[in-house]
């Protein structure tokens, strides 16, 4: 039992480490100006070597140009990161993670297809987020048995 608790601390520091380094990658650089690809193009510059790493391109660049999406995804890795490398909110952190892991997971299964490592660390990532939910079961058990919680009113 003592070296199950020792796993699943450390699938809280991988997931919790992998979260953190995430979101501190979002502030690296500044965001981009919203027409940055179209001048690119219009100067006729490669923006990408593919139709896949466009795709790829445009996507973060969406997600950039907005001016704020890139940071909040940047601020709940962050947040979801600390909660989870606590311990003690660590179900908390990884039931806030797993949309995150979630959407990770379908970027790398659908945009980087090619990228099998990155594929196959990204499962892993999401099975242990996974099993930190499915660890915390008898704490969040009740809210799905809890009919007053379907009541609108």
């Amino acid at each position: 039992m003592k070296s199950l608790k020792i796993v699943f601390i450390i699938f809280n520091l991988i997931l919790g480490g992998m979260m953190i380094y995430g979101g501190m990658k979002k502030f690296e650089k500044p965001s981009p100006s919203p027409t940055e690809i179209v001048e690119k193009v219009k100067a006729g510059e490669e923006v990408a070597p593919s139709v896949e790493i466009l795709k790829i391109k445009n996507y973060i660049f969406g997600m950039k140009q907005t001016g704020y999406f890139w940071q909040f995804l940047g601020i709940v890795e962050l947040l979801v990161g600390l909660l989870l490398i606590s311990q003690r909110f660590s179900l908390l952190g990884a039931i806030m993670a797993l949309p995150v892991t979630i959407h990770i997971f379908l970027f790398h299964l659908f945009l980087e297809p090619h990228e099998i490592g990155e594929l196959i660390q990204m499962t892993f990532l999401l099975i242990i987020n996974l099993l930190i939910i499915a660890k915390g079961y008898k704490h969040w058990k009740g809210i799905l048995s809890d009919k007053s919680l379907l009541k609108l009113s």
